[in-house]
């Protein structure tokens, strides 16, 4: 157990947590009794969310002191990870193995369970989001008993206990589906003009396993990142020239005027799908982030409205933006995902750390977005009140109830989980 009273942030460092103790166990059964004694127990996973999800007032809890645990069933074509870890520590394992996985998150650094709980995705017309791939999940009870959940015994309660937000408690273990391994190329397009991104979007999202378009808003102009598997999408580019923008001749960061050193391999050299589907290599890790991140997932039918209401506010947005993203996402039918039940844009915003002048302008970009039918990403900033979010959701009446049968004394219910439930329908 870690005890500390240092104030421990977030790796933004707009959340400093209130927790009473930290806890690192070393083994499974000591986290069941940190559990079983806590009055109010969170996981800590990366720290790469950017709202409260991860705060208690309680007892917080970090698994990545646990044994490793990477089990790769050849026959079942899955793979069994820890709760702690990052994706980054196992997938090389995965590929020597011949196996992968359908899709990445553009930073490999975040930890598995976390990503899971809160929605997190890739990128791609054809793959819904990373909890998509979980074919069973591994947790803690509230009296520290074991509890399995998987698709294939339980499907009902299993798509409501997958993106859970923690409130179900430390997730010790997640299944994952493979396939078989595959190579990808990525290439740069600078200074498409958004409208052509727009007309063709079909053709554009389409162009590739991976699709991002990475915009301000203001300038009428965008560049796409696009990621091919060469076992399905062929090893060629669209050309020099794209819908009116130039292939990079050079390898670009997302950021422009960041250096690119960072980032995965571009300029068509094809490598493994690890090393190419998320935009930042593993071994270019930052402690902390000057940034803050939000995110809304728009019906796919709605994208022309969305692009419309965002560049009517790229006066706004700009100013404090690092840089937007673009990507789709594919339908998945997980309660709590922000893709249930529909294709849909994400748009990504990476601002500037300034708290309250972003909230302002999130606020705006909401309240444009939300009547489309946009949903907040769980983990990231957001002005919209618990109510309007918990509506936005079909099965959220279920996923309460879920979470109540689970854990009737509360004991993975912080802040920020009761301000979803008690607003939420019951």
């Amino acid at each position: 157990m870690l005890t500390t009273g240092t104030p421990v942030r977030n790796w933004a460092g707009n959340i400093t947590f209130g927790a009473e103790r930290w806890h690192r166990p070393s083994t499974i059964d000591e986290l069941r009794r940190i559990v079983a004694t806590a009055r109010q127990v969170r996981v800590l996973g990366a720290g790469h969310s950017f709202s409260d999800i991860a705060d208690t007032t309680g007892d917080l809890v970090r698994l990545d002191g646990l044994p490793r645990r990477v089990e790769i069933d050849p026959e079942s074509a899955t793979v069994t990870v820890g709760g702690g870890l990052r994706y980054a520590d196992f997938c090389a394992e995965v590929h020597a193995a011949g196996f992968a996985l359908a899709n990445l998150a553009s930073l490999p650094h975040i930890t598995v369970a976390g990503a899971v709980a809160t929605g997190t995705h890739g990128s791609g017309n054809g793959v819904p989001g990373l909890a998509s791939s979980v074919a069973a999940i591994e947790l803690i009870g509230p009296e520290g008993d074991p509890v399995r959940l998987s698709r294939a015994e339980d499907p009902e309660r299993f798509a409501g206990a997958v993106v859970n937000l923690g409130a179900l408690g430390p997730v010790t273990a997640l299944t994952l589906d493979l396939e078989r391994g595959y190579d990808v190329a990525q290439w740069v397009y600078t200074d498409v003009p958004l409208d052509a991104v727009l007309a063709g979007f079909d053709e554009v999202t389409g162009a590739g396993h991976s699709v991002s378009t990475f915009t301000d808003w203001r300038s009428g102009l965008g560049t796409i990142w696009l990621k091919r598997r060469l076992d399905r999408d062929g090893a060629g580019h669209p050309g020099t020239e794209w819908l009116g923008g130039r292939l990079a001749d050079a390898p670009r960061h997302p950021i422009p005027g960041q250096p690119p050193e960072s980032c995965t391999p571009q300029l068509g050299a094809p490598g493994p799908w690890y090393d190419r589907l998320p935009h930042f290599r593993l071994e270019f890790f930052q402690g902390e982030g000057d940034e803050l991140q939000s995110e809304l997932f728009v019906p796919r039918a709605a994208v022309r409205d969305a692009f419309a209401a965002l560049t009517g506010l790229g006066d706004r947005i700009a100013p404090l933006l690092h840089v937007s993203e673009v990507r789709t996402v594919a339908a998945d039918e997980l309660w709590l995902s922000p893709s249930q039940g529909r294709d849909s844009v994400g748009f990504h915003f990476t601002w500037h750390r300034r708290p309250e002048a972003v909230l302002d302008v999130v606020a705006a970009i909401e309240e444009r977005l939300l009547p489309l039918g946009a949903r907040p990403h769980w983990g990231k900033v957001t002005a919209a009140e618990p109510a309007v979010i918990a509506a936005r959701y079909d099965r959220f009446a279920d996923f309460r109830r879920l979470v109540l049968d689970h854990d009737p004394v509360g004991r993975f219910r912080n802040a920020y989980v009761a301000r979803l439930l008690d607003a939420g329908p019951s």
